[in-house]
């Protein structure tokens, strides 16, 4: 007697798949940096929550690390405001930060928050100013060897876990935009606009995430850009650190965060392209992955 073979049981085999790397992540503190395409596209906003509440009750501890990018560029060429990129960082007047800190923690923070409290009363928006979590001093670009003003951004100098954990202790989802309170102003009241990417890698490091996933818009890092798409799957902290110097500028930011997140404690960090539907679950959840994963130097594993 034969036995009949369900048309839902590739189903029951992808659960299966992933059960080794549900136990192995099962417990661990994952941060998320949420942008690109993935930030304006209404499906892949809404596959992204979907990803982000399924790590939660899969066991993990997922925080989320937002910029804004496009919402910025939007708001600031209504009020006839010139968006401007240095080194990959944008140029931040006293006049753009407002716009940032309006878009960032007043549009994108509650629509994120939003989308993720659809599926229960799981998510918490907060900024790095909030309980001091994240502090930073003025950062300037380097562009030919030289050095570049380029206003109110921030380098992060230090990182108070305190009210994310407290947080992620709760059952919650921090949701974080990338603003930082200003170690160089007297009163303490100043702020500065933090790069999201790095934003995200200093968070990782201070937590001691097991890793650090950055969402953007190409598929990885190319071995051989612009000659070739082929991605480079895996690579060390010190064969990334190699390539910095050659990577497009808008790749830099990115690529420093990951490698000072494995630098700095965190065991991997993988850069995924935004553009696929449900691209953490598959990175995460499936033996081939997608991304490019960055992991520590032998010397510096756990």
């Amino acid at each position: 007697m034969s036995t009949r073979k369900h048309k839902v049981l590739p189903k029951a085999e992808t659960l299966i798949e992933a059960l080794p790397w549900l136990t192995r992540h099962h417990g661990k503190t994952v941060v998320v940096k949420f942008g690109g395409n993935a930030m304006v596209d209404e499906e892949l906003k809404a596959a992204f929550a979907q990803d982000v509440v399924f790590l939660r009750h899969a066991g993990l501890k997922p925080v989320v690390v937002h910029g804004g990018g496009p919402q910025i560029n939007a708001h600031l060429d209504k009020l006839g405001l010139v968006s401007e990129f240095k080194a990959g960082l944008r140029v931040t007047t006293d006049e753009a930060m407002d716009v940032v800190r309006m878009v960032l923690a007043g549009q994108v923070q509650r629509e994120l928050v939003g989308l993720l409290n659809r599926h229960g009363p799981i998510a918490v928006g907060m900024t790095g100013e909030d309980a001091h979590t994240m502090t930073a001093t003025k950062r300037y670009a380097e562009m030919d060897g030289e050095r570049v003003d380029i206003g109110r951004v921030g380098e992060i100098t230090e990182v108070d876990t305190g009210a994310v954990q407290a947080l992620l202790d709760d059952g919650r989802i921090p949701v974080i935009s990338s603003i930082a309170r200003s170690a160089d102003d007297g009163d303490g009241n100043g702020v500065y606009n933090i790069n999201a990417d790095l934003a995200a890698a200093a968070l990782a490091a201070a937590l001691g995430a097991e890793t650090l996933i950055v969402l953007t818009d190409v598929e990885g890092l190319y071995a051989d850009w612009p000659n070739s798409d082929e991605v480079i799957s895996r690579l060390t902290a010190s064969e990334l650190e190699k390539l910095l110097p050659d990577l497009a500028s808008g790749m830099v930011p990115k690529m420093e965060g990951c490698l000072h997140a494995v630098r700095n404690g965190v065991n991997t960090a993988r850069v995924l392209d935004g553009r696929v539907q449900h691209s953490i679950l598959l990175e995460i959840f499936t033996d081939e992955g997608i991304g490019t994963m960055i992991v520590p130097d032998e010397g510096e594993r756990e």
